[in-house]
């Protein structure tokens, strides 16, 4: 049994170690030291108030929490009672160190917008990303959640969905936070690959389109069924991507996925991305399926010439094999189809991806002249089919890519400097 003094020695010691954690947690809610206010004055008014007040609730609860620790830790006068308030701060630091973490992201993110320019920019990104929300989930009358796109390194987007729960103390995340890739920044069309991947989670689409993708399969390859069920979440990403941009998502997804044969071949068990050289085949069949013939038939025919099907090692040279005949059923099931999440209907009655057919989208362009860029009438209506003509065009007359690059990045700085009429 402890004496007295040994007692009074662990007592100070566990008060000192949870005074550490908890003025840490009190400091966690100077959001201001975390992100420059000039970073925090390019976020537009909602998504300022809405990032703030959830990250505040963060730091606030850690905060409350450290308080209660102290003030029982300051009566604590037996063993057994130090052993229990031991594990409590140990809880405590491990939920510190997650909510930092959160806050920390979002801080991030918000810092990337510290220059002028590119706080423009990426308010001009989400804009876009609300405008693709609204596409799909307006007519289910669900509410589109807050946007904070973000630059950073890499290959490929990302995104933390909004409304996730973010550890085990119950809070959510405050914004579907969108990772936009540097090289990407000006061909930016994998923003609504990462925004469907939100639709998909609020709809319930990726649980009825897994299933399906099985049953569509099964009857002729459990192999190829069980590997499509498990791409269920990225398929329908790349699917919604397609209905809102046609073909610009295409090729700047076959430039980030490519590799070497053995590399756009490779299966990893667990990986929910259908491997590169299938998925690349898919998307071109989406094109073909909706639109006929054109520079997706050549993108197809240079990746099967660049990485033959006949030097994939034997498990994805199978599953290839055995889906390439379906991939039109695939398509229907994908786009065609009346689903549940829906509302019954299909993606394409949701969103028509004839809209951003290329004469469609050339019509548009050559109807606004020298105002697609410039005006504000278009940039409300119809900013994600300006986004598929530039990148659209960009893709098939690579001699005018850097000239159209300049146009969209002074488009976006344009739609940046705009109220999100949508959201506000």
């Amino acid at each position: 049994m402890a004496s007295d003094l040994e007692l009074a020695v662990q007592r100070a010691q566990l008060a000192s170690e949870v005074a550490h954690w908890r003025a840490a947690a009190h400091s966690l809610g100077d959001l201001e030291s975390l992100a420059a206010p000039a970073a925090w004055s390019s976020l537009e008014r909602y998504l300022d108030r809405h990032v703030r007040i959830q990250l505040t609730g963060i730091a606030s609860a850690m905060a409350r929490e450290g308080d209660q620790l102290a003030s029982a830790v300051a009566g604590i006068g037996s063993q057994a009672e130090i052993d229990r308030l031991r594990e409590r701060a140990l809880a405590f630091r491990r939920r510190y160190t997650q909510a930092e973490t959160v806050i920390d992201f979002y801080a991030e993110a918000v810092n990337t917008r510290t220059t002028p320019r590119l706080g423009r920019l990426l308010r001009g990104l989400d804009s876009i990303a609300v405008d693709s929300l609204d596409a799909f989930l307006k007519p289910l009358g669900i509410d589109s959640p807050p946007v904070l796109t973000y630059l950073d390194k890499g290959l490929g987007a990302s995104i933390l969905r909004a409304g996730v729960r973010l550890w085990d103390s119950g809070a959510l995340s405050p914004a579907a936070a969108i990772k936009i890739t540097r090289h990407n920044l000006l061909r930016p069309t994998s923003l609504t690959h990462e925004t469907f991947h939100q639709v998909a989670h609020l709809t319930g689409f990726n649980q009825e389109l897994r299933l399906a993708l099985y049953r569509t399969l099964h009857p002729h390859s459990v192999a190829a069924a069980e590997a499509w069920r498990q791409w269920a979440n990225e398929l329908a990403a790349d699917v919604g991507a397609f209905v809102l941009l046609g073909y610009g998502p295409v090729p700047a997804l076959a430039d980030v996925v490519d590799g070497t044969t053995r590399q756009v071949f490779s299966m990893p068990f667990g990986d929910p991305h259908p491997f590169a050289w299938l998925r690349v085949m898919f998307n071109t069949e989406l094109c073909r399926s909706w639109f006929g013939s054109g520079p997706w038939d050549r993108l197809r025919a240079v990746w099967i010439a660049r990485h033959p099907l006949e030097l994939a090692p034997t498990g994805p040279r199978r599953v290839a094999e055995e889906s390439l005949p379906h991939l039109g059923d695939l398509v229907a099931l994908c786009t065609r189809t009346p689903m549940h999440a829906f509302g019954g209907r299909s993606l394409s009655q949701l969103c028509d991806p004839r809209r951003v057919r290329a004469d469609q989208l050339r019509a548009l362009a050559d109807r606004a002249g020298d105002s697609l860029y410039t005006s504000t009438y278009l940039q409300r209506h119809e900013s994600l089919r300006i986004l598929a003509y530039n990148t659209f065009e960009a893709a098939v007359t690579p001699d005018r890519a850097p000239q159209l690059a300049t146009q969209l990045e002074g488009w976006l700085e344009r739609l940046g400097g705009e109220p999100l009429a949508a959201v506000a």
